[in-house]
């Protein structure tokens, strides 16, 4: 859902009797804090190329290929090694390490909405995809791959390389993993089946997310709700450009890049969609979402 600029609140309501009101759910606290052992730096990729590719319903789609020196390189391969790899029949011990960001809605140059995604490489093997055709081929239907199993996507393998634009959007910070998933992890990806849905040939270096704190306040709070205010706390987020905002029926989805917060909830109401609006308030760095509810 698109982020709007007007006043999210009705003109007959104030925050202070927001808050006076019935608190629907209580500020969560954050989750998904890293396991014990685990540690995280944060990154900033430099622009590489982009690819223009679309979905299988015609949507556009835009991957940003970014590189990294922070993003460990794959084992060394020559190009006739690549060819033998291709033709054998378990190329499960060759991997690609790379980030796959998080979705973010964008602009194209004809002023329409799009989806662009960012993949991030090692710096070196950046260089290498550049200088041979083989190789970039190979990474391109990779990178295809992971993202169509981490998003559920469906990507056409029709695409083209950018001449004129490095990067669709505006280049953030990721945040990674430093240390790797334990063996065992590995060797059961490396000895899973086509029919998993796996792909042991990248190997992904994941993202680290929390959830926000957040409130959902009910007007009016004795009775059935108009409508719903949702205020989400996003203290590491400068502005409403990194925020991407998912309304279902009975459901919140917020994604803050580069992948700082993940939001998933249910809410008690089905509300009104195409109605619903939302606000990021620079200074206090709060999404403020209001929900139209449908009627009892």
């Amino acid at each position: 859902m698109a982020m709007t600029d007007g006043s999210l609140l009705s003109a007959e309501m104030t925050e202070d009797t927001l808050y006076e009101q019935l608190l629907l759910q209580a500020a969560q606290e954050m989750q998904n804090q890293l396991p014990t052992g685990q540690e995280s730096k944060q990154i900033r990729p430099q622009p590489g190329f982009c690819v223009k590719t679309k979905m299988k319903n015609g949507e556009k789609v835009f991957i940003n290929v970014c590189k990294a020196d922070q993003i460990p390189p794959p084992p060394d391969l020559s190009e006739e090694g690549l060819v033998t790899l291709l033709e054998s029949d378990d190329p499960s011990e060759y991997r690609i390490p790379m980030s796959l960001g998080e979705p973010h809605a964008e602009i194209d140059n004809s002023s329409n909405g799009c989806t662009a995604y960012d993949i991030v490489i090692n710096s070196k093997f950046y260089n290498k995809i550049q200088n041979n055709k083989l190789f970039m081929e190979f990474f391109v239907t990779i990178g295809f791959e992971g993202l169509e199993n981490k998003y559920n996507l469906e990507l056409s393998r029709e695409w083209r390389m950018l001449k004129n634009r490095k990067f669709l959007g505006s280049i953030t910070e990721q945040n990674i993993r430093t240390k790797s998933k334990p063996v065992i992890q590995e060797l059961e990806s490396s000895t899973s089946s086509p029919e998993t849905g796996s792909n042991p040939l990248i190997s992904e270096v994941e993202s680290t997310c929390v959830e926000p704190e957040y409130t959902i306040v009910a007007e009016p709070a004795d009775e059935h709700p108009s409508f719903l205010v949702a205020e989400i706390s996003l203290p590491k987020v400068d502005s409403a450009g990194s925020l991407l905002l998912d309304l279902g029926e009975d459901r919140i989805v917020l994604w803050a890049r580069p992948d700082l917060y993940h939001l998933d909830i249910y809410i008690p109401y089905n509300i009104v969609q195409e109605e619903s609006g939302s606000q990021f308030n620079r200074k206090s760095r709060v999404l403020t979402v209001t929900m139209p509810v449908q009627p009892a």
